[in-house]
């Protein structure tokens, strides 16, 4: 039975598929702040003004929820690209 109750729950599709729809969900806009300040926090990138004329690299934000073995929600995982 919680083989069944595991594939239900990651089929459910609550991953969002856009921005718009993460905002709406406060786990995912958690999840979008832990991963903002561990870039920070481990001097992957800092925030720059852009010279005149010149333009910002493009990203998107991928949403990820991990399960447990019992098919509840462990976390939600929110990395950009």
């Amino acid at each position: 039975m919680e083989h069944r109750v595991f594939l239900v729950a990651i089929t459910t599709g609550v991953e969002p598929k856009s921005f718009k729809e993460a905002m709406l969900d406060s786990n995912c806009h958690v999840a979008m702040q832990t991963e903002i300040q561990a870039l920070e926090d481990n001097k992957t990138w800092t925030l720059e003004s852009l010279p005149p004329g010149k333009k910002a690299l493009g990203n998107r934000w991928i949403y990820k929820v991990k399960y447990c073995s019992d098919g509840t929600i462990e976390r939600f995982k929110a990395t950009t690209r």
